[in-house]
């Protein structure tokens, strides 16, 4: 893996480390928006029939959102850092809106182990992924081509939904599990390497960035441990 800053000298070791410190604030403010928007909303019961009675509005928000991550990973270098934090937070947002429709689906209590697990196994994994001197490379390519691997049966299991069922549904968990588990590691290494010298716009871009993968593989990884362990309401 080719690194762009060695940050040998400790004024160059403490930019890395405030550099960090604000992918991982944004990262952190992106997933409590995230858990307070989706709280609100799975809490009142007249927006709750408004977003599952109406498919449209529902899977027109999925698609909004993956435009806005589509649109800040190939723009931000172009956008002011007001901008790629805006979408950020907007997308935050509409993730909480989506997500609120798994409180009819898991009860609390499995939601909030499923919260404190991830937190402590991101935990873990991010900070694997930042001190370890071995090049993950190798690891994020596999878990690449493993994602890859998943939106197709996902995609072939939307027009047979029994796929997802049984022992193939337990596997296509497991896999999500170790997938994003290797990518949490490997892109916190790869927001390390990467980071940017100096300051400013450039530097408050890159942060934003750096917050919005790892707040994917966060809310992943989320979601895959509730799916394996989760009790059904």
């Amino acid at each position: 893996m080719e690194t762009r800053n060695t940050y040998g000298s400790p004024t160059a070791s403490l930019a890395l480390s405030q550099y960090m410190s604000k992918v991982y604030m944004w990262m952190t403010i992106g997933i409590l928006l995230t858990g307070f928007v989706s709280w609100s909303v799975a809490s009142n019961p007249d927006m709750m029939y408004a977003l599952v009675s109406n498919r449209f509005a529902f899977y027109g928000l999925m698609i909004a959102e993956v435009g806005l991550v589509i649109w800040l990973s190939a723009g931000i270098n172009k956008m002011s850092p007001l901008t790629a934090t805006a979408m950020f937070l907007l997308y935050a947002a509409l993730n909480g809106v989506t997500l609120s429709v798994f409180s009819m689906i898991y009860t609390s209590e499995s939601i909030q182990a499923a919260f404190f697990t991830t937190t402590f196994a991101f935990g873990g994994l991010s900070a694997f992924g930042y001190i370890t001197k071995k090049d993950l490379g190798p690891v994020g390519n596999f878990c690449t081509m493993g994602l890859f691997g998943m939106l197709g049966f996902a995609l072939i299991s939307f027009f047979f939904p029994s796929m997802m069922g049984g022992m193939a549904g337990q596997i296509y968990g497991l896999v999500g599990l170790l997938v994003f588990a290797g990518l949490t590691a490997y892109d916190t290494q790869v927001i390390k390497n990467m980071a940017p010298s100096g300051s400013g716009d450039h530097v408050a871009r890159a942060s934003i960035m750096g917050a919005l993968k790892l707040y994917l593989d966060f809310i992943n990884l989320f979601l895959f441990i509730l799916r394996m362990q989760g009790r059904r309401k």
